[in-house]
């Protein structure tokens, strides 16, 4: 419910309605009820706020397949938080799990087909690694591009002791990589030969044009 709350949000803040989705008291009981039936269910992987990274392709599989579920489609998948959408009853649900620097996390395409370009982001901006991923790649930054913009660790300066003004100062990271060229041109403008008339249709100043017949 959170993605169409935002959404709902923006769209009546700008025309001059309440930006706050009224409370649901029979849905949210609803929801908090079943939370407690998956973690029934799958106690080895459902956890308080989170669920255990071993269970993500159970869990996502149960959500999906379940009658009282049918979580079908896979609105947005980032930083490990799932966001599914249940057509047949309305409903939205959000999955989150946890990893570490060096364990992966299973890829979920055999449960939803659109978590495959959702999964490449993830790993060009967090870094997070998917196992089981067969063409994993970078999307927003270049192939060249090293780390991962969106770590926390990842920062544009460099802090140290400067002995002259004795104090600690920030020094701006070179980053010595480069960067991708584009071309901007049309596909017309890349081929001159097709924009340019032969020489053999071109007309001096006081020429005729060709009879045709």
């Amino acid at each position: 419910m959170v993605v169409v709350a935002v959404v709902r949000g923006w769209w009546q803040g700008a025309h001059g309605h309440p930006t706050v989705r009224p409370r649901n008291d029979v849905a949210h009981k609803q929801l908090s009820a079943f939370g407690e039936y998956v973690a029934e269910i799958l106690p080895k992987y459902v956890q308080q706020i989170c669920i255990h990274p071993d269970g993500v392709i159970p869990v996502l599989t149960f959500l999906r397949d379940h009658t009282s579920a049918q979580f079908q489609s896979l609105a947005d998948l980032t930083a490990i938080v799932y966001n599914l959408l249940s057509l047949c009853f309305n409903s939205w649900i959000r999955v989150k799990t946890y990893i570490d620097e060096l364990t992966p996390i299973e890829f979920t395409v055999s449960v939803y087909k659109a978590a495959n370009w959702y999964v490449r982001e993830i790993w060009d901006m967090f870094g997070v690694f998917f196992a089981n991923h067969p063409d994993l790649r970078r999307t927003l930054t270049g192939y060249g591009f090293e780390g991962h913009p969106f770590r926390t660790f990842q920062c544009l300066a460099a802090l140290q002791y400067d002995d002259e003004v004795k104090r600690v100062v920030a020094e701006p990271i070179q980053l010595a990589q480069e960067f991708p060229k584009f071309d901007l041109n049309s596909s017309w403008e890349a081929f001159p030969a097709y924009r340019q008339l032969p020489e053999s249709l071109k007309l001096e100043a006081g020429d005729k044009k060709p009879e045709t017949k």
